[in-house]
């Protein structure tokens, strides 16, 4: 049975949760080879997400909804993939500074990394700086992404990137940090490598960053 890649990549930008599981599960019981249904089907539904959203074609609900569908292809596709299929693209870091509780935006980030081949490691919302470090330490990430809200929490991003710096690991990885307050001004004066003004163009603009310096 020839499955048809493209429909899958709208099930994904449609939103449309309980058909895109059917089409899911019916690839992987005719044979299909997991990586390709991730690389022809999903991803690219994903990437027209994040082209949509940054265009102001798509809005958050719409996201969300996108993002939420691509979990559940991910959640049955997973157990078939191998460790070289998932996470290609590399590992992310992802949380909220300490004393900030919201997680919409992050969340979605998340989704959106993992949804470009990203191994990501959220650690969740009101975390200390000593979290970012322990799970950079551990984790080795390619990109550590720190989230606020408020104009009161987000000085604890430079305090985290300071940590790194201590521990002697800053230049390991690159930092991108967003929320609504955040700025690229901000980024700048406390040494982020990224600024993304929203999920959806956090993954291009990280994408872009590896293009520049790895070339």
């Amino acid at each position: 049975m020839n499955i048809d890649f493209e429909r899958i990549s709208e099930l994904i930008t449609k939103g449309q949760i309980e058909q895109l599981q059917e089409q899911t599960n019916q690839a992987i019981e005719t044979g299909t080879e997991p990586a390709i249904l991730l690389n022809k089907g999903l991803l690219p539904g994903m990437d027209k997400v994040g082209q949509l959203w940054r265009n102001g074609d798509m809005f958050m609900p719409e996201v969300l909804r996108s993002a939420k569908a691509m979990s559940k292809a991910m959640d049955i596709l997973r157990p078939h993939l191998s460790k070289d299929d998932m996470g290609s693209a590399g590992k992310m870091v992802l949380g909220t500074v300490a004393g900030d509780l919201h997680d919409i935006g992050k969340d979605l980030a998340g989704m959106m990394f993992e949804g470009a081949g990203y191994e990501v490691l959220n650690i969740g919302i009101d975390q200390p700086n000593e979290a970012f470090v322990n799970a950079a330490i551990e984790h080795k990430p390619d990109v550590l992404g720190m989230s606020a809200l408020l104009t009161t929490t987000m000085p604890r991003m430079g305090e985290v990137i300071n940590s790194l710096k201590e521990s002697g690991i800053r230049d390991e990885m690159a930092v991108i940090i967003g929320g609504a307050p955040v700025t690229k001004e901000f980024a700048d004066e406390i040494g982020a490598d990224l600024y993304a003004p929203n999920a959806g163009s956090a993954v291009e603009l990280t994408k872009q960053y590896f293009a520049q310096n790895n070339s």
